[in-house]
């Protein structure tokens, strides 16, 4: 009961995952992502640890296409599930089983998939990638944005939006964008609320969070 998409930025390298559905927490459970080894996204009958163990596969070095056949062979219901994989070279993967609601799908591309179940119809996925396309050169966090309400403005999923997410890592092992609205009667409205203020209150403490390299955390000059 969702539409989401899940993308990388080719001159950043960054993954991205934003989602909207009709029931709550759809932040929380859907998004799994690491910087520099890859996305999945996980709905339908959700199972949490198709995007758990697909992270690990990724982390092992498997395609996308493997690490969508190995969990799609490994999980008993298989056929209520859907899920897509992203991998480290922008190649995705997908997966619809026969007992989603209809309408499901999704349309996939190089650095990015697109999929839905419970759809009013494909077309909400052809704006959600109609929209992604056009915007390219737009930072990922408003492409991602901009994609869902693309969506949404076609029909979304049938019985309504409740809830969004917009998720996205670096470089780090944590992410840089987490936006999470749950339960709201305008998720879309109260997602780009949020954006604006993580745009300007947090993305800024983010940037000079300590990393890797530098554990100090004193962003350079400019950095903010």
């Amino acid at each position: 009961m969702t539409f989401s998409l899940i993308a990388r930025c080719p001159d950043s390298g960054f993954f991205g995952i934003a989602a909207a559905t009709a029931v709550p927490a759809v932040g929380k459970l859907l998004t799994h992502a690491e910087g520099g080894v890859g996305a999945v996204a996980t709905q339908a009958k959700l199972n949490p640890y198709l995007g758990i163990d697909g992270i690990r596969l990724l982390q092992y070095g498997r395609s996308a296409a493997e690490v969508r056949d190995i969990l799609a062979s490994g999980d008993p219901r298989a056929e209520h599930r859907q899920f897509a994989v992203l991998d480290r070279q922008g190649r995705t993967a997908t997966w619809t089983g026969d007992d989603c609601i209809p309408w499901a799908g999704s349309i996939e591309g190089t650095n990015f998939s697109a999929q839905g179940n419970r759809l009013t119809g494909r077309d909400v996925l052809e704006e959600v990638v109609l929209c992604y396309r056009e915007s390219e050169g737009k930072p990922l966090d408003e492409r991602l944005m901009e994609a869902l309400e693309a969506g949404d403005s076609v029909g979304g999923d049938r019985m309504g939006e409740r809830s969004a997410t917009i998720y996205i890592v670096g470089r780090e092992e944590y992410p840089l964008w987490d936006i999470r609205v749950d339960a709201h009667p305008d998720p879309f409205t109260e997602l780009r609320r949020l954006h604006d203020i993580f745009q300007r209150q947090l993305i800024p403490e983010i940037r000079g969070m300590p990393t890797r390299a530098n554990p100090a955390g004193e962003p350079a000059e400019g950095d903010a």
